[in-house]
């Protein structure tokens, strides 16, 4: 998920700047063309259409945390993680050992360069996220984690580096990623294992869904307001959506990616039974402090799910929301 601090750091402005202006008052992905990995050249075609052409399979992958989980669960171990927000308490790792790993980044765009390159990774891994619903793509500007295009030029000079789209059908995301998985060596069996409980587990959430007539509020908060996820433009939820999840989606012709609200105006997005808020802002102790809030109906039933993470977009870790998110809508009750 594109929190709206990364959005704010990497200059890639999601919601229009007249939308900001008054509150202050995460398309298809793209195809991907690499050779079979072993010995040998290694070519590599990513989202942006930028080709990495090596004359051998990688093997010292240096990653952002969305992705490097990825890669971890198809078996592929990173040298090198950074992260939006501290690596050791991010819990999405929790069942791997990076102890191997160089943490050298534990905030968004801050990336310790020296550090990466003693880890001397021969590719790096991060994501681009479009536009708009189109799915343009700002290849101009910095990818997703780089803090601007000076920097991203620093570490193009340490290793290449390829870019995921995070944007459109959230199976999209999960099918480039491993295909960049398959191109690096990671074993079929273990894809096609992670695969066949990404299958089940969807059963289960749509089976719940089904079963349940909530309405779940994704959202971010901090000292400007409250940002509320755009369930088709972030690919986590619009997998959920077509999964049967039903989403807060109050203007879904709308701004791209977030409805905005300023606290004064939060009253009018207070229509989920479910809320989901994201591990970088405010959580339920900070959102009950403000008046406006603090009447929310779910905070009232005891329905708010703080340190929510958006799960990477690989098999496996959607496999674990997807039971995760299940299990919410299970337990909960509809409001109003």
């Amino acid at each position: 998920m594109k929190t709206p601090t990364a959005l704010r750091r990497s200059v890639l402005l999601i919601a229009p700047a007249v939308v900001l202006a008054t509150l202050a008052g995460c398309a298809s992905a793209a195809s991907s063309d690499s050779s079979a990995p072993g010995k040998g050249e290694w070519s590599y075609t990513d989202a942006t259409g930028t080709t990495v052409t090596l004359d051998h399979t990688p093997e010292r992958i240096a990653s952002c945390t969305d992705y490097a989980l990825g890669l971890l669960s198809y078996g592929i171990d990173p040298v090198a993680l950074f992260g939006r927000f501290d690596v050791a308490s991010d819990t999405r790792f929790d069942e791997y050992d990076i102890s191997d790993a160089a943490i050298v980044g534990n905030s968004y765009g801050e990336i310790d360069l020296e550090a990466l390159a003693e880890a001397a990774p021969d590719l790096i891994v991060t994501g681009i996220y479009p536009t708009d619903r189109e799915g343009t793509l700002n290849t101009d500007g910095p990818y997703y984690a780089f803090a601007d295009v000076e920097q991203q030029e620093q570490l193009e000079k340490i290793a290449p580096v390829v870019a995921i789209e995070v944007g459109g059908k959230g199976l999209d995301v999960i099918e480039e990623l491993v295909g960049l998985a398959e191109d690096l060596g990671a074993d079929p069996a273990t894809i096609a294992a992670a695969k066949e409980e990404f299958d089940a587990a969807s059963a289960e959430l749509t089976a719940a869904a089904a079963e349940s007539d909530v309405e779940v509020t994704q959202m971010y908060a901090d000292a400007d307001g409250v940002y509320v996820t755009k369930p088709q433009d972030e690919p986590e939820t619009e997998l959920y959506s077509e999964l049967g999840v039903t989403f807060t989606n109050l203007n879904p012709e709308g701004y791209y990616y977030w409805d905005i609200y300023s606290w004064e105006n939060a009253g009018q997005m207070m229509t989920g039974d479910v809320l989901l808020v994201n591990n970088e802002g405010f959580q339920e102790a900070e959102l009950l402090k403000q008046p406006t809030f603090a009447s929310h109906p779910a905070i009232a039933a005891g329905q708010v799910h703080d340190g929510w993470v958006g799960a990477a977009l690989d098999y496996h870790s959607q496999a674990q929301h997807m039971t995760e998110l299940a299990g919410i809508l299970r337990e909960s009750k509809p409001l109003g």
